[in-house]
């Protein structure tokens, strides 16, 4: 079909209707939907539908959504793509996006008022899903079977994982029995000591907040027994937000927005051992957030959102080697431009093209990643 011939270009940037937060691509490799979260050159928030065939990726259409989406996922059979918004989630038949049928949204319902729900993940067998809450502090725990088969119902909901201030990021271990959450700060109640200034403060040079956290969750228990499912916390550095795992599932790399940095974790370890899981840190540029692992995990690339300072100017991609974080040694390979506002990375199911939305300058950016060019500054 074309879907998975080389990119044309190294790096390609598409020009969106919005601002585009999250990105999901097609197992085949045809297709890439982004979420938009607000009205731009006359479009409404809502998802847009992009084909990638014959080296290229095209704007197809943009499907409304009744509220902004923010993180989306598409499930493993291929024929729902789910969004966090707000305090909803929203389901929308992704055979009806492609074909352009005229209702592709099936179904919403509510996780809880003033959520700022923010992100999403499946279970490798589509039967749970997951949404992090980031102003209830909580990961809600969803039956996906029983919201299918009720025609999305909120009586779907297990209930709620309670963890640290602001979770963000949800990252299956390979083998599927953990999920791990960033949260951007600890809770009082932990007891972990001030160790970061304040975000967006400029002028406030003292430390007076603790680290966040990676916050290991067990699958199977969250089924059962949410409020009792989280085995384990490890510090995570200063505002942690985005979370990738290598193909092998051996390494978690997390950004540290607040640290200006990549902080990587032995996965195995961050339910074992987890005081000796922490392998390194390595520094990025400015308030990095999205995040991933490319190369068969020998590359991290971190994206510096800058966003404290405006977010609305250029920026950049940060290559890391993965091996040198763990033996702490300088890590950067270089930097490739980016837009404005970097906010969510995606790699497409056969590790060839990587994608990268810019919220600032509302575009897709669309990389080989066998052709990045990491330069030095």
């Amino acid at each position: 079909m074309g879907c998975n011939e080389p990119l044309k270009s190294a790096v390609s940037t598409i020009p969106l209707p919005g601002a585009p937060f999250g990105v999901a691509a097609s197992g085949d490799g045809c297709w890439v939907f982004v979420s938009l979260m607000n009205s731009g050159q006359g479009s409404h928030a809502g998802v847009a539908v992009l084909s990638k065939m014959n080296g290229r990726v095209d704007l197809v259409r943009t499907i409304p959504m009744p509220v902004p989406p923010a993180g989306i996922v598409l499930t493993h059979d291929g024929e729902l793509l789910i969004a966090a918004a707000m305090d909803k989630v929203v389901f929308v038949d992704v055979p009806c996006m492609i074909s352009g049928c005229p209702e592709p949204v099936v179904g919403a319902f509510s996780d809880g008022d003033g959520m700022e729900s923010i992100y999403a993940n499946v279970t490798s067998d589509d039967s749970l899903l997951f949404v992090s809450e980031e102003a209830a502090a909580a990961i809600t725990v969803i039956d996906l079977d029983h919201a299918r088969k009720s025609r999305f119902r909120a009586d779907s909901i297990i209930g709620k994982i309670p963890v640290g201030r602001a979770p963000i990021a949800l990252t299956f271990s390979r083998d599927g029995h953990w999920l791990f959450t960033t949260s951007q700060l600890a809770l009082k109640d932990w007891g972990w000591p001030a160790a970061c200034r304040p975000e967006g403060r400029s002028g406030v040079s003292d430390l007076r907040n603790p680290e966040g956290a990676v916050v290991m969750i067990d699958v199977v228990r969250a089924r059962a027994d949410p409020a009792h499912a989280v085995a384990g916390r490890v510090p995570a550095g200063c505002s942690p937000v985005r979370m990738a795992i290598s193909p092998s599932g051996d390494r978690i790399y997390v950004t540290a927005r607040n640290s200006n940095a990549v902080v990587a974790f032995d996965a195995g370890k961050l339910v074992s051992d987890p005081d000796h899981s922490r392998l390194g840190m390595s520094a990025v540029g400015a308030a990095p957030v999205p995040i991933a692992v490319v190369g068969g995990g020998k590359t991290v690339v971190a994206g510096n959102s800058d966003r404290f300072a405006g977010g609305r100017s250029a920026q950049t991609l940060t290559l890391l080697d993965a091996g040198k974080i763990q033996v702490k040694e300088d890590a950067s390979l270089g930097n490739i431009a980016a837009g404005a506002f970097p906010r969510e990375l995606q790699v497409s199911a056969d590790g060839r093209t990587l994608y990268l939305t810019n919220f600032g300058s509302n575009s897709l950016q669309v990389m080989d990643v066998e052709r990045l060019d990491p330069r030095r500054p």
